[in-house]
């Protein structure tokens, strides 16, 4: 933090003291000389500089030097001495009589400086002790700008200051006209208090603080305080009452500026030649824990403080190496809060970091991730709302691991486990983390790509990753073949559908082109049999009846027993086509004739379940099985062009299903 050096400027120098006090106390000396016809008779010795005085006037108001000089006449003061020789030059005019001017920047030390010297009312009527605190509650503790100088020049007269309570006096002072400026009673403001509450939902951002901090000036002036001085301040204001809202925001404005602000930082490292590199980070790490401590916990920081500052926290503190309970604390406040983060909030491995599935970093979001999940692990319901939203933020944060090419298959499926499933409701970030390991890792085995792509769910698919999923030539063939298969019985589905609903808006179009005069008795004899009824509603009724329809095929779900023996099927067809590949590649044989692949596309889609799955040779030697000959290549071509077809279907469903049933149709005309 920056803090001003003593040689810069003295604690008693202020910007409207006369700058020639040294010639005003020789000539008041020498006036009093003059009066009383007594010379000078007393020497006082302040660190290198000598003052001649008079015995009298120092020892009928000052005790200190009614002790010193009873039996010497020369009297060298400590180096503790508060203000120095330049605060000794006031008191001395003030005690010969003149009238010096006091303001804020240095009533501080002449109250500590008439403290040492024991100026108080035993000595003297009206001493200097209870001058100048008169002055400091009546003027100086009265105005924000006055209190805020005072307070920082108390920063270098520390114990005394401290000890003469105006270091307390000053932080009261500024709480209280902070609690006024919030409650606003004179109704001055034209703008609210800010707030971090609109910050939740984005991701953390100093810049963004910067720009809300610039509308209260207040604010600006309480993070500039030393840290000591800061958090006395916010305890202060939670005792006067101030709600946690209004005084969070202030901690978090206080931790962008003095522990992420890119400006604090390159003066703290410019300054490392000075201080020391070990003084610095030991000072940065004090001023991060000081902010850890004063942070609310549980359902006080809920909504008052976005998630992304308690993450931005727990990095610094991994840099600085902060100790176990507040990185605990912070840990155990990002796990209540983890659905309401954003992706770009997680810790990430450096850039630069060889391996990045053992870095810190990722360990700490395993850490986290697994709280989570233990928190709500004694919850007998089906998951939330929140479990699905973490689970797609952690699969989205995989995303940028997975591109670690030193990263092991079974660490990547740690990884993975360390979500249940049941929280998987939508698998795409899963699917995009997966074909982004993929492609990281081409030369693994088939084997590891079989287990890493073994926690995909097609069902939880989109029909765009579905239809991805297939074309991806990464994609182990048993996942081809299960989104193949889905993808066929959506297809069929909604042709049946589709069919189902023409030949029903068909019929209706029909009845309504009839005539009573032609068809009298139709609407009683079909009472009992059609859906439509004799109110005079009957285009409305097949229309709501389709949507109806078609909730109810967007929510359909297989079996479990039919797409287990599904998957059985897939796991042996993919072992009879890798025997297929090896006898290929023995042979050197490829057979793309046409007849065969005609005869491949007029296969019964999912004929699968009728075809034995059992290996035959032919004369010369070629595995033959389901598929015929084709090789692995055509298969994909084949699976390609047969999902072409199901897709074009599917839109010629869904082409029926958003016509008009008061439309007249062609069958109809």
């Amino acid at each position: 933090m920056e803090v001003v050096s003593p040689k810069d400027y003295s604690v008693s120098s202020s910007p409207f003291s006369s700058p020639n006090i040294g010639a005003l106390l020789k000539i008041k000396v020498i006036t009093w000389s003059q009066q009383t016809g007594l010379p000078v008779s007393v020497r006082v010795r302040v660190k290198d500089k000598m003052f001649n005085l008079h015995k009298f006037p120092l020892t009928s108001k000052s005790g200190y030097f009614k002790k010193q000089l009873s039996d010497t006449s020369e009297v060298e003061l400590p180096e503790t001495f508060p203000g120095g020789p330049e605060t000794f030059e006031m008191i001395a005019m003030f005690i010969y009589g003149s009238s010096t001017m006091i303001d804020p920047f240095n009533v501080v030390a002449l109250r500590c400086a008439a403290e040492f010297l024991e100026m108080t009312e035993d000595h003297c009527s009206g001493n200097l002790c209870e001058r100048f605190d008169l002055y400091l509650n009546q003027v100086v503790l009265q105005s924000w700008d006055d209190t805020l100088i005072a307070l920082q020049r108390c920063q270098m007269l520390l114990p005394c200051s401290e000890y003469l309570l105006i270091v307390s006096r000053c932080i009261e002072s500024l709480a209280f006209m902070a609690c006024m400026e919030v409650l606003d009673p004179e109704r001055r403001r034209d703008t609210p208090v800010v707030t971090v509450e609109e910050l939740a939902s984005q991701a953390w951002s100093c810049e963004i603080m910067k720009d809300v901090l610039s509308q209260d000036l207040w604010m600006r002036d309480l993070i500039a305080l030393p840290f000591d001085f800061f958090k006395r301040v916010i305890g202060s204001l939670r005792k006067q009452g101030m709600k946690e809202k209004y005084v969070s925001p202030i901690i978090v404005f206080y931790a962008n500026k003095w522990v992420f602000s890119k400006k604090t930082r390159q003066f703290w490292e410019s300054s490392c030649d000075e201080i020391g590199e070990g003084d610095m980070n030991s000072k940065a790490s004090v001023i991060l824990q000081g902010v850890v401590d004063l942070l609310p916990v549980g359902d006080k920081a809920r909504k008052v403080i976005p998630v992304g500052f308690y993450f931005a926290l727990l990095s610094r503190s991994l840099e600085l190496g902060l100790r176990t309970e507040s990185k605990a604390k912070l840990e155990e406040q990002i796990t209540s809060l983890l659905h309401f983060s954003q992706v770009e909030d997680f810790l990430l491995p450096e850039s630069g970091a060889e391996l990045k599935s053992s870095s810190m970093e990722l360990e700490t979001m395993e850490s986290i991730i697994s709280a989570y999940v233990a928190s709500n692990s004694h919850v007998n319901h089906a998951p939330e709302a929140s479990s699905f939203r973490v689970a797609e933020l952690w699969d989205a944060y995989l995303f940028n691991v997975a591109a670690d090419s030193d990263m092991e298959p079974k660490r990547f499926m740690e990884l993975i486990e360390r979500v249940p499933p049941s929280y998987r409701q939508n698998h795409h970030p899963l699917y995009k983390t997966t074909n982004s390991f993929l492609k990281t890792h081409p030369g693994i085995s088939e084997d590891d790509k079989v287990a890493v792509c073994k926690y995909l769910d097609c069902q939880r698919l989109s029909q765009e990753a579905c239809i991805e999923a297939v074309q991806n030539e990464l994609m182990p063939l048993r996942l081809i073949v299960q989104a193949l298969f889905l993808q066929q019985l959506n297809t069929h589905k909604a042709f049946k559908e589709c069919s189902d609903s023409f030949r029903y808006a068909h019929c209706g179009d029909i009845s309504g082109s009839l005539s009573s005069s032609r068809c009298p008795y139709s609407a009683s004899q079909n009472l009992g049999e059609s859906p439509y009824t004799d109110k005079p509603e009957l285009s409305s009724r097949p229309l709501s009846f389709l949507l109806q329809k078609d909730n109810v095929m967007q929510n359909f779900k297989f079996s479990t027993t039919e797409y287990e023996s599904t998957s059985f099927r897939i796991q042996n067809l993919e072992q009879e086509v890798m025997s297929l590949k090896r006898s290929l590649q023995l042979h050197n044989i490829v057979t793309k004739a046409e007849p065969n692949l005609v005869k491949s596309q007029k296969m019964k889609p999912c004929g699968l379940e009728t075809r034995s799955l059992s290996k035959r040779r032919n004369p010369i030697g070629q595995a033959t099985s389901c598929i015929s000959s084709v090789n692995f290549a055509s298969q994909r071509r084949y699976a390609s062009r047969l999902l072409k077809v199901f897709h074009r279907i599917t839109l010629f469903g869904s082409w029926k299903l958003k016509r008009k049933p008061g439309t007249p149709s062609q069958l109809s005309k």
